[in-house]
């Protein structure tokens, strides 16, 4: 009878344990999936200027028709779906970090590794820009900086800012080497106004010097408009 009273006693403690132990891991679960709440960041029935920011830029670039109210509601969610198609993104109407960083928006909640990769879209878009129209006008070099953002929505181009600027034959400074030269703070102040939404060639994905073209299909572009020496068409 002791026998059996003490072999009760030891199942009983390894219950308890087993038991203990996957409270904490269901606990920990349930604390990661509210974690992964958090970092959903904005969905369907959010509000507040994050959305009213989402709203804006879709509406900027062509992906959205509604008012830009501040409201996740219907109109919005499609919009972000849209334009997470086109920008190879999972379709799931849900502005999360990775959808955000693709529209050129960095909250508090977005991974580190999001503000790297601004970073990096950053300092290689300035290059660009610098390569390929230091001396242009500011707006005209913010154009330069469009276009890129531009070929990467379009999806006749990579989809990513570097993808764009390196394609094989896309832009002169990549092929006569202007791309490593240092960008100076104008360049950079233009790529963030890029990376911000400014798009002074009405959505260009296209330019070129008329003074120095020789390429008969770029004269064939329905043109946008001309900043500088360059002429930016569709």
């Amino acid at each position: 009878m002791q026998r059996v009273k003490k072999v009760s006693k030891i199942l009983l403690c390894l219950i308890s344990i087993i038991v203990i132990t996957l409270m904490g891991y269901f606990g920990y679960q349930i604390f990661s999936n509210n974690n992964e709440t958090v970092t959903i960041l904005s969905k369907y029935g959010s509000r507040g200027e994050e959305v009213r920011q989402i709203q804006t830029k879709l509406k900027r670039w062509g992906y959205y028709n509604g008012n830009v109210d501040g409201i996740y509601g219907s109109q919005t969610v499609s919009a972000v779906k849209y334009f997470q198609r086109k920008n190879g993104l999972a379709q799931d109407g849900i502005a999360g970090p990775k959808t955000l960083a693709a529209m050129g928006i960095y909250s508090s909640s977005s991974s580190s590794s999001s503000s790297s990769n601004n970073s990096s879209d950053l300092n290689l878009l300035s290059r660009i820009i610098y390569g390929e129209a230091r001396g242009e006008p500011y707006a005209g070099q913010v154009a330069v900086g469009a276009v890129v953002l531009n070929r990467v929505k379009s999806s006749s181009f990579p989809n990513t800012i570097a993808g764009v600027i390196y394609q094989s034959g896309a832009f002169d400074a990549v092929s006569d080497g202007q791309i490593n030269l240092q960008p100076d703070a104008t360049a950079k102040k233009a790529a963030q106004d890029a990376l911000n939404g400014w798009d002074p060639t009405y959505g260009a994905i296209y330019y070129f010097n008329p003074k120095t073209a020789t390429n008969k299909w770029i004269w064939s572009r329905p043109m946008t408009v001309t900043i500088g020496n360059h002429r930016f068409c569709k």
